[in-house]
Parts: C-alpha cells; structure tokens; sequence
C-alpha cells in the first residue's frame, strides 16, 4: 500500500497519541510543518477509504481512530514488499529478516527471539 509523506506521518499519530477529530489532528500539525484544515481533512478521509482509520460521527464532526494496529500494518507492508521482489514463498521474507538482523543490536535481538518464542508458543496450543 502506498502512503504518502502526510498519511505516515497522520498514521503516527493515531498510534502515538490515540483518537482526534481533524481539528486536533490540524492543530498538532500546524506548528510542526503548516498546511491547511482542509488538507488534513482530505488526508483523514483517504485513508479511511483505504481502510487504516476508523472514524464515528460525534456531534458535527468525525472522531478518528487508527482502525490497524503499528506492528500489524508494518507486518502486511513488509509481506507485500518481499512478495513484489521476491516472487511467492517465504524465503524472501526470511532472507530480508537475516539481512536486516545484523543490524540489530544485542537487545533487539533478544527481543526478536523472545516474540519468536512466544508465536511458536502460540502456533503450538493452537495444535
């Protein structure tokens, strides 16, 4: 999925700061890198039509909220990407994982190896 450069940075802040309407989601922007109510009303509209915000109608306006979770979303983006370089299968996606491990420091990969451990954990009770 293609997002541009203000959608990323919108789908952000959903993540790290939790439901707005546009007019907060304006207000918080407007000091950091200008640009207009209106387009940040465009913004939060296309991407709910690609289905990465929820939004309810509370009084006048629309009360957002990111509809996917951070490591979901990055999870798809990255099985979309190995799947438009490297063909179907998985070993794609585990040659990128060894390429991008040795750039993780001690901690990280501790941390890589606690959630392996924890989706095998999981994939077993499901047996």
């Amino acid at each position: 999925m293609r997002l541009g450069e203000l959608e990323k940075l919108i789908l952000q802040y959903f993540w790290d700061i939790g439901p707005a309407d546009a007019k907060q989601v304006f207000s918080y922007f407007e000091k950091k890198r200008g640009g207009t109510l209106n387009t940040i009303q465009s913004t939060l509209d296309r991407l709910f039509k690609k289905g990465l915000l929820q939004r309810e109608k509370e009084g006048h306006a629309f009360q957002y909220r990111a509809a996917v979770k951070r490591d979901a979303f990055l999870g798809n983006l990255i099985n979309e990407i190995s799947s438009d370089f490297g063909g179907s299968g998985n070993n794609a996606l585990l040659a990128a994982f060894s390429s991008l491990s040795s750039d993780l420091d001690s901690s990280q990969l501790d941390e890589l190896e606690r959630l392996i451990d924890q989706r095998r954990s999981l994939s077993n009770k499901g047996s």
